[in-house]
């Protein structure tokens, strides 16, 4: 423990930190609060009056964005992306994080074959799978189509024929299945170091005793290894979700700002792509309505989670 008398050399030490916290952290939260309930709020009418413009306190940014065509849309994006990608994410994420503890030959490696997508630009990631799934050329007639991507020619090598995934004319379940696909691939290398932490910490002793008693695998996982990994699964569970509503950048590393494929724009919009696509407009009022939507709608799904997890998690 710091000295009394000394603590204000522990303050001076922290201040940098401290107060680029409150300009960065604290005050953008505090702004976005207060434009969101000034009423039909926008940057540019503030600046542009020769007289100076009041707003009235109240809740008409927040009906707006309810009202808005494409919140229904945005919020049943968000919801079935996070619904579908947290936990099949998070049983491969456990699967694989259960076979590299298995394995003793080439462990290093492959732990850092996992890891790679983690310090990779996901919009870097998101280009590589638009070009994975691509089909370049007209797509009803093959002779103009110089390649059919390497996801159709993998297909088609197998007796399949080539899916229109993401070019113009492509369905809205092909588009989704194409981003399910990424989202799932990009959340696994950091799901699988927290689990593979947390298994190379578990006493060895609990599978000594499982192996004398010659139990059998699949028990020896349901029974030991996911009560003792209970902790970090509900971690992983609760950080994927917060991530899932916070959705953007995957979309728009496949499909480009228009959020969607070409005729279908706007189709795999998000709350934060919603978010972003009012900003230009200086509509800050707006965009911090949905911003505290966003949060209500995570603060509310977080609650859940951390309740259930009470009811499961063995410490």
């Amino acid at each position: 423990m710091v000295d009394s008398k000394h603590q204000w050399k522990a303050w001076l030490y922290l201040a940098p930190a401290i107060v680029l916290l409150l300009v960065f952290t604290v005050w953008p939260i505090i702004n976005t609060v207060r434009l969101a309930f000034l009423n039909n709020y926008n940057s540019l009418t503030a600046v542009n009056q020769e007289e100076v413009v009041t707003f009235a306190v109240g809740i008409e940014n927040f009906k707006t964005v309810l009202r808005y065509d494409g919140f229904l849309t945005a919020l049943k994006n968000t919801a079935l992306l996070t619904v579908i990608t947290v936990p099949l994410s998070t049983l491969l994420a456990l699967l694989i994080a259960v076979a590299l503890n298995s394995i003793k030959p080439l462990q290093k490696f492959l732990q850092t074959i996992f890891f790679l997508p983690y310090v990779t630009n996901s919009i870097a990631i998101g280009m590589v799978f638009a070009a994975m799934f691509n089909v370049v050329g007209n797509f009803k007639i093959p002779r103009l189509v110089s390649t059919y991507g390497l996801v159709n020619n993998i297909i088609m090598f197998f007796g399949g024929d080539p899916i229109n995934w993401i070019n113009a004319g492509s369905g809205y379940w092909a588009n989704m299945f194409v981003l399910i696909f990424y989202i799932i691939w990009n959340a696994l290398p950091f799901k699988i170091l927290v689990l593979l932490g947390g298994l190379q910490s578990v006493n060895k002793q609990y599978y000594e005793a499982a192996k004398v008693d010659s139990t059998p695998r699949w028990r020896v996982f349901t029974k030991i290894t996911v009560p003792l990994l209970s902790p970090m699964i509900a971690y992983v569970v609760i950080t994927g979700f917060i991530g899932g509503f916070k959705e953007y950048s995957s979309i728009v590393g496949i499909f480009g700002n228009t959020m969607g494929a070409p005729g279908n724009e706007g189709a795999l919009n998000t709350i934060v792509g919603m978010i972003y696509d009012v900003l230009p407009k200086q509509d800050y009022g707006l965009a911090s309505a949905a911003a505290l939507i966003l949060f209500a709608i995570i603060f509310v799904v977080t609650m859940i989670n951390m309740q259930v997890s009470k009811k499961r998690v063995h410490y």
